[in-house]
């Protein structure tokens, strides 16, 4: 079952790939390329680049696992019985994740558009906001998906779960559309993030997680493509707010801590995966929304003073850059994928060099602040 779900990668990037190339073509002879930015935003001067990637990478996802339900809905006996040997009860595991891909996949196509229309004229951040934690409290809801199960009772009922939930995407999928700020930044990132998180899946069994992070992560590496330095098509709110959307969900939708299940994980530590593979992004957003409150701007606001502007100004290429926060994602995301099988005190060492890693990379952006003009190539929405 495990090939089964890696070959989902090299179906989706073959998807990819050319849904890429087709898109910076008819992008080019429409005119649809980066845009001013708006009252307020700090951007460099346009290139003459399409930001519709997004297309390509949605298309990637959402084409195959649209196939495959249909296959499951057409041929689903037959399909059972070639699975049957793999997994007895695979097959009614994934038909009753049927419903909640359907509409995982409407949520995935409403936060496509929004963040198309926000491509061609930016709108303003509580209007884009409140569509992504609407779209967000729909899915949740709909597919029973919470964070913190176990929480429920002593924390207030389900909603103070659905609550977390809600705000959890919120907050991923706002992380990587912030980290969209630089050539093959958030491309990488989001591909080190999904691949991290599929061998987690595997590890543990996780089907029908594990099949929708093949497929992203093989559709980020189709568009990545074209997208590293320099840029022959950005991704454009139309792709990272998919990506984080779907990093959201994926993140909430895996069991890590299941005590009931004493051959899968550790203990409740566990739950905190996401955290360590997200770690990076979580902390380009932290740091950056900080640095805005603090002079007295707006955090939605965009700007020049992202993690990756920050290296760029210490002497990093853009190619470098980029390098360097997917490594530094793989690093954190790493230790996500051997946390659940930790004891506690091994957990706890874990939590703590991570913690250190961000701290030591915090101490020396601030030891060794300039105060050179921002010279990265883009500013996030």
């Amino acid at each position: 079952m495990i090939w089964l779900c890696l070959l989902l990668i090299p179906v989706a990037f073959c998807v990819a790939l050319p849904a890429t190339w087709g898109v910076i073509r008819v992008s080019h002879r429409l005119g649809v390329l980066d845009t001013a930015p708006i009252d307020g935003q700090t951007k460099m001067a346009r290139r003459q680049v399409p930001n519709t990637g997004g297309v390509a990478i949605t298309l990637a996802f959402c084409l195959p696992l649209l196939a495959g339900l249909a296959a499951f809905g057409f041929f689903g006996d037959a399909l059972s019985e070639q699975l049957a040997p793999l997994d007895p009860e695979l097959t009614e595991g994934l038909r009753r994740e049927i419903p909640s891909a359907l509409w995982l996949l409407a949520g995935v196509v409403c936060i496509h558009v929004l963040g198309l229309l926000d491509d061609r004229r930016p709108m303003g951040a509580p209007v884009k906001l409140a569509v992504i934690l609407a779209v967000s409290a729909g899915v949740v809801v709909l597919t029973d998906t919470r964070l913190l199960e176990l929480l429920d009772e002593p924390a207030g009922g389900t909603w103070a779960s659905i609550a977390i939930t809600i705000l959890w995407f919120g907050v991923v999928t706002n992380a990587m559309n912030f980290m969209d700020n630089m050539d093959g930044v958030a491309g990488g990132a989001g591909a080190i993030a999904s691949g991290c998180l599929l061998a987690a899946m595997l590890l543990t069994g996780h089907w029908f997680v594990a099949g929708a992070l093949a497929l992203l992560l093989g559709a980020i590496l189709g568009f990545l493509v074209f997208n590293l330095h320099p840029a022959r098509v950005f991704m454009g709110d139309g792709g990272s707010l998919v990506i984080g959307f779907l990093l959201a969900f994926l993140t909430t939708r895996a069991t890590y801590y299941a005590p009931d299940l004493a051959t899968h994980v550790a203990g409740a530590h566990a739950v905190f995966v996401p955290l360590l593979i997200l770690a990076v992004p979580l902390y380009d957003f932290t740091s950056v929304t900080l640095v805005r409150i603090a002079q007295g701007k707006s955090p939605f606001k965009g700007d020049l003073q992202h993690f990756s502007h920050r290296l760029t100004r210490r002497g990093l290429s853009v190619r470098q850059t980029a390098a360097v926060i997917a490594a530094l994602t793989g690093a954190t995301g790493l230790a996500g994928v051997v946390l659940p099988w930790l004891p506690a005190w091994g957990a706890i060492l874990l939590a703590i060099q991570t913690v250190i890693l961000l701290l030591v990379l915090a101490l020396l952006e601030r030891a060794s602040a300039t105060r050179l003009a921002p010279t990265a190539e883009r500013a996030d929405g």
